[in-house]
């Protein structure tokens, strides 16, 4: 699954080269949003003194500011595009890279259920999923070094939370624990989805090998048998909707609530009226910026669950490529395919 790609000398410029030139992307759009963010600073500050005193701010300010925001938001759309199309390109030569290597030992893994499906198919979801997470999970990490810092000077300006009271940097502690807590929250209650969700592919993948052979066999893929192995997917896929709806409860549930925990933390201030809407609005943007970063798991942890299942599928085939009693081609060289 890695091998394949990062260790071939074949796909060294897409490998290594590509990942650089994607993680310089991400941190590139971090700094841009991090420029949006003082942005918003100075325009609502700008926007406050103009609807407080009718007359205080000129046209050509107004516009500049908004011209400002064109120029940021220009680039940051110029490189989201081409940055796009790039990492299509480079999933696809991750695809290729397996494909082109499990091809070699087709005679080892063609009686492995679901073969041609995970060739075909698991490859490429393999490759799009680990690159959407990595690619975001650096985006997590660059984002809390830009606006880590941010929010913990603007802590300072944030007189006490409710109950707890005045507390140093205080909406950096609060959006480290809340994130933590609905980390914990949501791993535990999503504890039983991957093995449902492998389980689900191999039901599936039973019935539609079964549904191929009836395509050239008259005797194969007969009604009976066809119902049989769909009311095995039936039930199966009736378990996972069941887990899934108490933890997209939890889930859905956790993110509302989260929209509340800055309004909340900073209500005492906003009441005392000591800051400005320029200030409040950095704040927001920085402590919804952090706490995003420390809900990685969270937003991800269905698409990991995903990822999870086609990894136990992929690995069968590289149990098999090494197993020395397996028919077909001998066993496969450690090294890497050059």
């Amino acid at each position: 699954m890695f091998r394949s790609f990062f260790l071939s000398r074949r796909w060294l410029p897409w490998s290594v080269l590509g990942s650089f030139l994607i993680l310089a992307a991400t941190w590139y759009r971090v700094q841009l949003d991090v420029q949006i963010n003082e942005w918003f600073g100075t325009f609502y500050d700008l926007l406050q003194k103009a609807l407080s005193k009718p007359g205080s701010i000129t046209a050509a300010e107004y516009w500049g500011q908004a011209a400002t925001f064109l120029s940021i938001a220009m680039v940051y759309i110029t490189l989201a595009v081409v940055a796009e199309f790039f990492v299509k390109h480079y999933v696809f030569r991750w695809r290729q890279a397996m494909n082109d290597y499990y091809m070699q030992y087709w005679p080892r893994l063609r009686d492995i259920e679901g073969a041609a499906q995970r060739v075909q198919e698991d490859t490429m979801r393999f490759a799009s999923i680990v690159e959407g997470l990595g690619v975001e999970l650096m985006r997590s990490v660059m984002t809390l070094i830009a606006f880590l810092p941010i929010l913990w000077v603007l802590s300072d300006k944030i007189t006490e939370l409710p109950i707890l009271g005045a507390i140093p940097h205080s909406l950096v502690w609060v959006s480290i624990g809340w994130a933590l807590f609905g980390t914990l929250l949501l791993a535990v209650t999503g504890i039983k989805l991957p093995g449902l969700q492998f389980q689900n592919q191999r039901v599936e993948a039973a019935y539609r090998k079964e549904l191929v052979y009836g395509e050239d066999d008259p005797s194969r893929a007969s009604p009976p048998v066809a119902q049989a192995l769909f009311q095995t997917v039936r039930v199966n896929y009736f378990r996972l909707f069941f887990h899934y709806l108490y933890f997209d409860v939890v889930k859905w549930s956790y993110l509302q609530a989260s929209v509340m925990v800055p309004l909340v933390a900073m209500g005492p201030t906003v009441v005392a009226g000591v800051i400005t809407l320029g200030v409040y609005q950095q704040i927001a943007r920085s402590f919804d910026r952090v706490t995003d970063s420390f809900q990685y798991l969270v937003v991800s942890w269905s698409t990991i669950v995903e990822l999870l299942s086609i990894h136990k599928r992929l690995r069968a085939f590289e149990e098999r490529i090494n197993d020395p009693s397996a028919p077909g081609l001998p066993p496969i060289d450690p090294a890497p395919q050059q």
